[in-house]
């Protein structure tokens, strides 16, 4: 039965689905492992995926040399390891197959082409009500509408559902190619091209670096300071040492190793234009989210000529840009490598646990509960190790509540039968 307080008109025009248990939002790792998790406790769930696909950030928006950046063993989901023959690093190919075994194992089943329009709490009733809808590949058919009402609601569309675009002057004018990193695969169709890479971070270094095979050349924008740390160090990743010096060392401790030993591997990047942040890496993660680049090429290529380091961009015009410093660049294509967002405020009608940019207002790892049956997963800015400690927290607590619940309702379907018996 639907509560008397629900718009009418909205319930005819929608289909209504009660949902025993919660409803997960996104069908990326987060959401699977949450799903994994509550398979494991017996807890009913729905994940609701506006891709056609699980991991559409990794099967739809990544490059084709894409690798994991850190070993393997920090990137598996919980009770399910990576196959022993895959390398340290897997690709995105072997990632992508990870995740699908994973779903498969679990049994789980997204629903897949249906977006979240809007999800609610309903105070009166201690309920969400989260409005969908379903896409179709048939013209001819229009998109099917559906509210969902539960008890539960797992966000789980992490920190990167939207790229973000930033805009710049005069570039409509510019005439050439220019795309957001998230579309870019290949450096194939750039040979013998100029091109502009905008941003320094994993991805643009990448990018660039790839351009580079590709016997493209890149200029790579840095407009603010940046980390950049090997990969490895004396054969061992240097995420495994930062996670063993934070064990055991203050914080302001573990970076100035980690800063001693870059400088001991590179020497000194402000040379390269590269200028450090006075935080160090670590801490910088913690405050701000932005993560240290780890080096698999790129410093090499740069320190050759083959990425040319430039400044910020002033305006684009035909065929051209212009940087602060009074530079003009010709240019045949642009490469944002410019990040991703949350899209958490466009649908979430919610401001106390999740602030205006869709991250969890509280910090790792107090970040994954909120108020009234509300969780949050893949917000942790600590990857999928993060995601996976978040995930295995928020499938035991609803696990527990839905016990708990159930328990009630049986003893209360009980004492009425009981009553029914006394009475004839």
């Amino acid at each position: 039965m639907v509560p008397h307080s629900f718009d009418q008109d909205d319930l005819f025009a929608r289909r209504c689905i009660w949902v025993n248990g919660p409803v997960i939002v996104g069908a990326g790792p987060s959401g699977l492992a949450v799903g994994a998790g509550l398979k494991e406790q017996g807890v009913p769930f729905i994940i609701l995926e506006r891709a056609n696909c699980i991991a559409s950030l990794w099967q739809k928006r990544t490059y084709d040399r894409l690798k994991l950046h850190l070993p393997k063993q920090f990137c598996q989901l919980p009770n399910f390891p990576f196959p022993e023959d895959f390398p340290e690093y897997p690709t995105k190919n072997q990632f992508i197959n990870y995740l699908e075994s994973y779903a498969q194992h679990f049994d789980i089943s997204p629903q897949f082409n249906e977006t979240v329009q809007s999800a609610k709490y309903d105070e009166t009733f201690g309920l969400w009500r989260v409005k969908t809808i379903v896409s179709t590949s048939n013209s001819n058919l229009a998109a099917a509408e559906v509210e969902y009402i539960c008890r539960w609601l797992v966000v789980a569309t992490g920190e990167n559902a939207e790229k973000v675009v930033p805009e710049f002057e005069g570039l409509e004018e510019f005439g050439g190619n220019v795309m957001h990193a998230c579309d870019y695969k290949s450096g194939a169709a750039y040979r013998g091209k100029q091109v502009l890479v905008v941003g320094c971070g994993n991805s643009g270094m990448e990018v660039s670096l790839d351009l580079c095979n590709h016997n493209a050349s890149p200029s790579m924008v840095v407009r603010s300071s940046v980390h950049v740390l090997p990969r490895e160090i004396c054969g061992k990743s240097t995420f495994g040492l930062a996670v063993l010096l934070m064990k055991w060392l203050p914080l302001w401790l573990a970076d100035k190793i980690l800063l001693i030993l870059a400088w001991l591997i590179f020497g000194n990047l402000e040379k390269d234009g590269l200028r450090r942040p006075s935080l160090g890496p670590l801490e910088l993660k913690n405050i701000s989210g932005k993560t240290p680049v780890l080096d698999i090429g790129a410093l090499q290529k740069i320190r050759s000529g083959e990425i040319k380091v430039v400044p910020g961009i002033k305006r684009f015009s035909h065929g051209r840009v212009e940087l602060v410093d009074g530079q003009n660049l010709e240019i045949d294509s642009v490469i944002l490598a410019t990040g991703y967002r949350s899209n958490v405020p466009s649908w979430l009608k919610e401001n106390e646990f999740f602030s205006r940019e869709g991250i969890p207002k509280n910090s790792f790892p107090n970040g994954w509960k909120g108020k009234g049956g509300l969780y949050a997963v893949g917000f942790t800015r600590r990857g999928l190790s993060g995601a996976s400690l978040d995930a295995m927290g928020v499938s035991q607590d609803i696990a527990k509540s839905w016990k708990e619940e159930t328990k009630q309702k049986r003893k209360s379907v009980a004492a009425r039968h009981r009553r029914c018996i006394s009475h004839f």
